[in-house]
């Protein structure tokens, strides 16, 4: 309901906006533009979905090798201790919890072409356990508001856009990053664990969440040590000799059982095919009402806005300069790619308002996005209290990422 009233209000305010310019203005090239940018952005939608075909049939016929090889059931079994108690309405031992940690993983690496798809593949499995096939169940919320809190070990690609365009040290922004991504997953775990009655002060989930801090902060140590070339290095070289992995063991795990793993790909390949043109109707949805918004000036009216409210309050608004990235992160991965991009060409990529519009990249996910085309492939409608606690998720890094890079660059 909550992702309804965001659509459609994103249409009328283009709408009122518009009728703004073209009246007080006299912008005629306003409707022109939003017309424009309402089929391009249809087409573009069409486009995602059709470049993800290929990967996530890919992707789903490795993931029906790994399960009838047994290699998803020993990853489940192997988390179920602290899966049980952030997901306590799933079996215990149930193949989904690896497919999910596989999610999880890849997301924290940023490969985004395996990540996706085993997504998918997650909320199918859990779609199967949902007793209400229209309306999202509490397992379903948790699992999503973790992906939109957009948890990245190493933002690689923020790095390499830092440097080619010019940063000194393209890697002063990880750290920040880092802090600010781990903000954003806990204040959504946090919410979604208040909305479902989740106890968070249990011993299993406290020394969990330990041991991953400690994780990342060794993994922060380390990589602190290496020189920019090598972090890019590492962080490249990790990233696929890990994908690689764990392709080569799901079809030794299929060999090992003796079962056809060819026949086994082509079967699970199918079924990527069929969840692609699924998400179609959906992605066009929210990108067309994304491109509508920022084709009207949307997004320009908002952020003068918000600079005039902080003029008014007498605060530091160095920040607001790099508000369109965060703004838009939630809405379109592209987009705030681009406008990112715009901060550190405009202000310089070393500049407050260039590392602050990094930090904004890096520190959520696209929520909406992630929304709309997990749910719609798997024909969710009544989405519960999913939007709210990604939205605090998102909200929550926001703040961390201006506070953090007032810290650290300020």
């Amino acid at each position: 309901m909550v992702l309804n009233y965001i659509w459609v209000a994103l249409f009328l305010l283009a709408f009122v906006i518009a009728i703004g310019k073209l009246i007080f203005l006299g912008d005629t090239n306003v409707f022109p533009a939003i017309m424009d940018s309402t089929f391009s952005s249809a087409k573009t939608a069409f486009e995602i979905s059709l470049g993800l075909t290929g990967v996530l049939s890919l992707w789903m016929g490795l993931m029906k090798i790994g399960e009838q090889g047994g290699l998803v059931n020993a990853l489940a079994r192997l988390l179920s201790p602290i899966f049980n108690k952030l997901f306590p309405d799933i079996p215990k031992g149930h193949p989904v919890t690896g497919t999910m940690f596989m999610n999880f993983s890849a997301n924290m690496l940023g490969l985004d072409n395996a990540a996706t798809p085993m997504g998918l593949k997650a909320m199918q499995e859990l779609q199967e356990l949902n007793t209400q096939k229209d309306t999202a169940s509490n397992p379903m919320i948790m699992f999503l508001v973790l992906n939109t809190s957009g948890l990245t070990l190493i933002p690689m690609s923020i790095l390499l856009y830092r440097t080619e365009l010019g940063a000194a040290s393209p890697t002063d922004v990880f750290i920040p990053i880092l802090i600010a991504t781990t903000v954003s997953t806990i204040a959504g775990l946090i919410a979604t664990s208040i909305y479902q009655r989740i106890n968070l002060f249990n011993r299993t989930i406290l020394l969990f969440l330990i041991g991953v801090s400690l994780f990342i902060a060794a993994g922060t140590w380390g990589v602190m040590q290496l020189s920019k070339v090598q972090v890019e290095m590492f962080s490249t070289s990790l990233a696929n000799i890990m994908l690689f992995t764990i392709i080569v063991l799901f079809i030794v795990s299929g060999v090992r059982r003796r079962i056809n793993v060819y026949e086994a790909f082509i079967d699970g390949a199918k079924d990527g095919f069929s969840t692609a043109v699924r998400i179609i109707p959906y992605l066009v949805a929210i990108l067309v009402a994304v491109g509508v918004f920022r084709a009207s000036g949307g997004m320009d009216v908002l952020i003068a806005g918000i600079a005039w409210c902080i003029d008014i309050c007498g605060w530091n608004s160095d920040f607001v300069a790099a508000l369109p990235t965060a703004i838009m992160k939630p809405l379109s991965g592209s987009g705030a790619r681009g406008l990112m991009i715009d901060a550190m060409t405009t202000y310089g990529a070393d500049s407050f308002v260039g590392r602050l519009s990094c930090l904004f990249q890096g520190a959520t996910d696209t929520t909406f996005y992630i929304l709309a085309v997990y749910f719609g492939s798997v024909g969710i409608r009544k989405t519960r209290h999913a939007v709210t606690c990604g939205l605090i998720a998102d909200f929550a890094g926001i703040l961390a990422a201006i506070a953090i890079a007032y810290i650290f660059f300020g």
